[in-house]
């Protein structure tokens, strides 16, 4: 099968019943398949809920004082948590404003944490699906 995942990670990943619609994001460690944290619904977007899953992972790991990959099969996610910008196009208003406030949260947590875990693209080709996913496709 080729160069395989590491073996101590986090796969991160969103589902969003809409789009935009109700949205939920989790964790799960691998090799174990445990869930390590799930959030949501909350009424966004698939990529927001891609990128804060990142940042949730990233964050955990910092808190926790430990060092391991993060894999997300979102490029756009991953882009933005390289950008330390979350560029959605979801107008903000009533309804999407507590997801806001998260975005902010984990926009500043980025800049104030460059020395994070890697990132890296989960290979859904060679592996199958992410160990995250929820399986609404």
């Amino acid at each position: 099968m080729g160069h395989v995942f590491e073996s101590q990670a986090i796969c991160v990943d969103a589902g969003c019943s809409g789009n935009p619609g109700n949205m939920e994001y989790q964790g799960v460690h691998l090799p174990s398949g445990k869930r390590i944290f799930h959030f949501g619904p909350v009424w966004g977007t698939n990529n927001i809920g891609e990128f804060l899953a990142i940042v949730h992972a990233l964050a955990l790991l910092k808190k926790k004082g430990m060092d391991m990959m993060v894999y997300s099969d979102s490029n756009t996610a991953q882009t933005w948590v390289r950008n330390m910008r979350c560029k959605t196009t979801l107008p903000r208003d009533e309804k999407t404003e507590p997801l806001f406030g998260l975005i902010e949260r984990a926009e500043l947590w980025l800049r104030n944490n460059p020395d994070h875990s890697r990132v890296e693209k989960w290979n859904t080709a060679l592996w199958g699906e992410i160990p995250a996913d929820f399986g609404r496709k």
